[in-house]
């Protein structure tokens, strides 16, 4: 008897299957990265990124009150500078690229809140596939014999999504969504330097847009 209340009341708590497709806009930011060889330095190399303009689509779907999975896919461009040198040997070389970043990432979504409520915040987190590709957007400037970064760099890497955010009820089924994610990859930008550095490259991306429910 106690096995049949607990399941009819796990059943009174699960809401019935809603679709969501939704679409948003925001700002991204690469994470940079440096390396030094030798004591003292005798050869060093860094890039640094500037903030970029980021897209996001995805599509899911409400299993439960409290819990939904969706699948996204989202682009992003930035700008970098990739520089580096020998002290020893007074070589250098600049080289500015622009990197876009296509990822895809299927993500299990946890809410506070419930579906009937106005205002629902929610974490999530998944596995994914990012797609980085950079091209030298101008003339490399180099001094002396140092080896330059090859001017265009692609790779595909296993990548990690982590978000929080909130859903905002605007109308029956629109919803106005805010989220703040972070992707994690293995640095295609780093690995190209020289020397390489070994960091790897986190993508922060502020997100705001709207979803629909159906």
């Amino acid at each position: 008897m106690r096995l049949i209340l607990l399941i009819l009341a796990c059943a009174a708590g699960v809401s019935a299957d809603v679709f969501f497709v939704g679409a948003m806009g925001g700002v991204s930011t690469l994470s940079g990265d440096a390396n030094t060889v030798g004591a003292p330095p005798a050869q060093f190399s860094a890039y640094k990124p500037e903030n970029g303009p980021a897209a996001l689509v995805f599509a899911g779907r409400h299993f439960h009150d409290y819990f939904s999975a969706q699948v996204s896919y989202g682009w992003n461009r930035n700008r970098a500078l990739l520089s580096g040198g020998d002290v020893e040997m007074s070589s250098s070389y600049e080289l500015p690229m622009r990197a876009r970043v296509h990822t895809v990432v299927a993500e299990g979504m946890v809410y506070f809140r419930p579906r009937s409520s106005r205002v629902r915040p929610y974490l999530s987190a998944g596995p994914g596939l990012s797609m980085l590709r950079a091209e030298a957007t101008g003339p490399l400037l180099q001094r002396g014999s140092v080896s330059p970064p090859s001017p265009r760099i692609d790779a595909t890497k296993p990548a990690l999504r982590v978000a929080v955010g909130i859903d905002v009820r605007l109308a029956k089924a629109l919803w106005l969504r805010y989220s703040f994610s972070e992707t994690l990859q293995r640095n295609a930008l780093s690995r190209a330097l020289r020397p390489p550095a070994e960091r790897n490259l986190a993508n922060f991306q502020n997100w705001w847009g709207v979803s629909w429910q159906f």
